[in-house]
């Protein structure tokens, strides 16, 4: 049976999880209201990666027979000054995910709990990667500066943007 701090700890991440999702679908519209098409897409893929990752945990939570209990989510942001600004509060939800994630990985550790363990390992490596593409296109997005041509060919790049596969849900 896991402990009971680990299931309130993995529940508070499910939440924060379909939070994210539900932050980065404002950002889509946003970006939608803008006719940056690209950026929506790429925030629409981010919302779908968010909620599937939520998924995965309260599918973990329910097969180690935890019980899942879901919150009431805040409405999201649909108004923002710039896509710079956008992508710096995704960076900063990320950075505040992999603490999250952290958090959880230590107290399956504190509880042996080796089979969560190994579960949360999947989502240390894809908060590597959730980071590191939004500081990416920081990156981008602060060389473009007010270059509106090199803000479309950046959209036009995110545009291709497709979901990823998440382990546990799409084999």
């Amino acid at each position: 049976m896991m402990h009971q701090d680990l299931q309130t700890a993995i529940n508070q991440q499910i939440n924060q999880e379909f939070s994210a999702a539900y932050k980065y679908l404002g950002m889509a519209t946003y970006f939608d209201t803008q006719n940056l098409e690209g950026f929506a897409n790429w925030m629409q893929k981010q919302f779908e990666e968010e909620q599937a990752h939520g998924l995965r945990l309260l599918r973990y939570l329910q097969d180690r027979g935890g019980k899942v209990e879901l919150d009431t989510l805040p409405a999201p942001g649909t108004e923002y000054e710039s896509p710079l600004e956008i992508f710096n509060i995704s960076l900063e939800q990320e950075q505040a995910n992999t603490a999250a994630i952290n958090h959880l990985y230590e107290l399956a550790t504190k509880h042996l709990d080796h089979a969560t363990k190994s579960h949360l390992q999947w989502f240390l490596d894809e908060q590597v990667e959730e980071e590191k593409s939004v500081e990416d296109i920081i990156a981008l997005l602060q060389r473009i500066g007010d270059d509106s041509a090199g803000l479309l060919y950046l959209d036009d790049k995110l545009a291709a943007r497709q979901a990823e596969a998440v382990p546990g849900l799409d084999d």
